[in-house]
């Protein structure tokens, strides 16, 4: 059989293998998944939080310093994730400042360092569509009476589609994260391999079906997120 024949083989073995675990319903499999989706959900949740309001502030307000967090934020959109990881380390080690809450090598580690990767893109993206808000709904509004809380509802419901995208782009980003992941959670089965950590492990393994059903279900489960924050965009806009 030639080199072609071979790679054919290989592929079409690798596909049999994952469509097999992933009918089959894989306990590690789907375990990774559930994990996956809960370290998520978790880390979009919190760097969402923080990060919307803070995006609000940067656009909505002038003040002293404003350019040196704006450039502080465009520069952690580029930190690489394994140097993310690095630092998550340093701080949850038990000879870290946080070593005391015994956190290194859980999915709690994890979910730190997530929200440090998707914080950033919260903010900043927030903070862009905040900016692009017609500035007379906010000079209408305070000339209304309303106040500081009040405007900002009027302005985030304005910016309510570009802040949805704002959650799907945080999400996208901590869901396919592998390196912070692999530093801080130890790839540990059963307890912080996620889908991602796994395609990496079972790839270097030389098991590519397992790593092909692991990527599977993971692009199926940013997909199904994907397609139910855009059903309530489409809802939003009846």
């Amino acid at each position: 059989m030639d080199h072609r024949g071979r790679r054919v083989d290989f592929l079409a073995e690798g596909l049999r293998r994952a469509l097999a675990l992933i009918v089959g319903g894989d306990r590690e499999l789907y375990g990774s998944a559930a994990l996956t989706l809960r370290v998520a959900v978790a880390a979009t949740g919190v760097a969402c939080a923080l990060g919307i309001p803070a995006g609000f502030a940067l656009a909505g307000r002038r003040f002293w310093g404003r350019r040196v967090a704006l450039v502080v934020v465009n520069t952690a959109l580029a930190v690489p994730t394994v140097v993310l990881g690095l630092v998550v380390y340093g701080l949850l080690s038990r000879r870290g400042p946080l070593g005391t809450i015994d956190w290194l090598y859980t999915w709690q580690a994890i979910v730190v360092g997530d929200v440090l990767l998707a914080l950033p893109i919260a903010v900043a993206l927030s903070a862009a569509a905040v900016e692009g808000v017609d500035p007379r709904i906010r000079r209408t509004a305070l000339t209304l009476g309303a106040g500081r809380w009040r405007t900002a509802w009027t302005v985030a419901r304005e910016a309510r589609f570009a802040l949805a995208a704002v959650v799907t782009a945080a999400f996208g980003r901590v869901i396919a994260e592998v390196g912070a992941a692999m530093i801080v959670g130890g790839n540990i089965r059963g307890e912080t391999r996620t889908l991602t950590t796994g395609v990496a492990l079972f790839t270097a393994q030389g098991d590519f079906g397992t790593a092909l059903a692991l990527g599977a279900v993971l692009l199926a489960l940013a997909l199904f997120v994907n397609l139910a924050l855009q059903a309530l965009q489409g809802h939003g806009r009846d």
